[in-house]
């Protein structure tokens, strides 16, 4: 019809949808959508778990309920606390880094005795007068002799704590440039085992020496850095060809040996350098291509140096991590002197420490006791 507007008609069609009629056309009620803040806790906690501590930190950041399954599954490791030797009497202090808190504890059974190692809360000694020498646990009083056996300043180290099956007791002794006398023993030994070994490189050994033990060897680094490894199984000893750490020209002063410090983490190498002012350098060993190479960063890892020996450790909180955490204490001991590597500067500020002035028998790196009230 003219001039008539058409009327326009809207068709709906049908559809069956669950049962139900539903009109095309027609607005759909909007379908439930889970979200990740309803997942069960369970599932939560299994997620956090693979988090490492940093992604973990962040995630608990999210919301309550989030920062609630975070904490349940944190892990959070401990550092090492310094042992310090008096050299008087036999009140022993013990510093931790991260609460700052020093404890003291009367050790009258190290008296007339000197530190050699630390491993896995286990002390090995000397006592130089008598030639005894023996591991003690300073939290539970625990002592364990071995074979009289004279130790002229020569560097020791053991596999593992003592109460375990593998434990070795390993210690190199410098006869000649070219010839080495290394000695073992282990517990329940009636005696040591010597035997001198011929070089084909020189190797200088002394106090101020490395030596760690990893994937079932001994690394000893030499002064001047050649690298010794004794398998202990097989009995044999190898100056391996990788060439020494390339340290700046000024890392070359006055007693610089002792600014040097070698630490194993789950199969890694490390050594640090440091000497005076100067800022520490920290080399990997690439055990692949046998060089060692510099590290702008220990991702996340954390150091500590100390003469005799020195720990690593991952997972710690706050400014702790990729830093190195030196067996030294400033300001009336309620601070260890640290080095970041995220922020290129010693903590305290200008704390670095000419390490040829250190007396390498007093302080060692330790595991705290598991429980404080042993020692509160």
């Amino acid at each position: 019809m003219a001039g008539r507007k058409r009327r326009k008609v809207k068709l709906l069609s049908e559809t069956i949808k669950d049962g139900k009629r539903v009109m095309a056309g027609e607005k759909k009620e909007p379908e439930e959508q889970q979200t990740w803040s309803e997942l069960p806790i369970e599932l939560l906690e299994v997620i956090m778990s693979h988090l490492t501590l940093k992604e973990n930190l962040r995630a608990s950041a999210v919301c309550k309920r989030w920062c609630s399954a975070a904490i349940s599954v944190r892990v959070v490791h401990q550092p090492p606390w310094i042992m310090f030797f008096p050299k008087f009497g036999n009140l022993y202090e013990f510093y931790d880094p991260a609460q700052r808190k020093t404890y003291a504890l009367e050790l009258p059974q190290l008296h007339g005795s000197r530190v050699c190692y630390a491993k896995d809360g286990w002390l090995l000694l000397y006592r130089p007068k008598t030639h005894r020498v023996f591991f003690f646990n300073p939290f539970t009083k625990e002592l364990i002799k071995l074979p009289k056996f004279e130790m002229t300043y020569q560097i020791v180290a053991f596999s593992s704590a003592p109460t375990t099956p593998d434990c070795i007791i390993f210690t190199v002794k410098h006869v000649s440039p070219t010839v080495v006398a290394i000695s073992t023993c282990h517990p329940g030994a009636v005696e040591w085992t010597t035997i001198n070994y011929h070089n084909r490189l020189p190797f200088v050994s002394s106090i101020w020496n490395k030596l760690v033990f990893c994937n079932g060897l001994f690394y000893c680094l030499s002064l001047t850095g050649w690298l010794g490894v004794f398998d202990a199984q097989e009995r044999t000893w190898v100056i391996h060809v990788v060439p020494p750490p390339k340290c700046p020209v000024n890392f070359f002063a006055k007693n610089w040996w002792k600014g040097k410090f070698m630490v194993e983490h789950k199969g890694d190498i490390f050594v640090i350098y440091t000497c005076c002012s100067e800022n520490p350098i920290v080399f990997k060993l690439d055990q692949t291509n046998k060089v060692w190479e510099e590290m702008n960063s220990l991702g996340g890892m954390t150091l500590f140096a100390s003469f005799l020996s020195s720990q690593a450790r991952v997972d710690l909180l706050g400014m702790m991590r990729n830093s190195i955490y030196f067996s030294k204490v400033r300001f009336y001991g309620k601070r260890c002197i640290s080095y970041s590597l995220d922020d290129g500067r010693y903590y305290p500020r200008k704390q670095c420490h000419d390490w040829g002035e250190e007396d390498p028998f007093e302080s060692i790196w330790i595991e705290p006791p598991k429980d404080l009230s042993t020692i509160i």
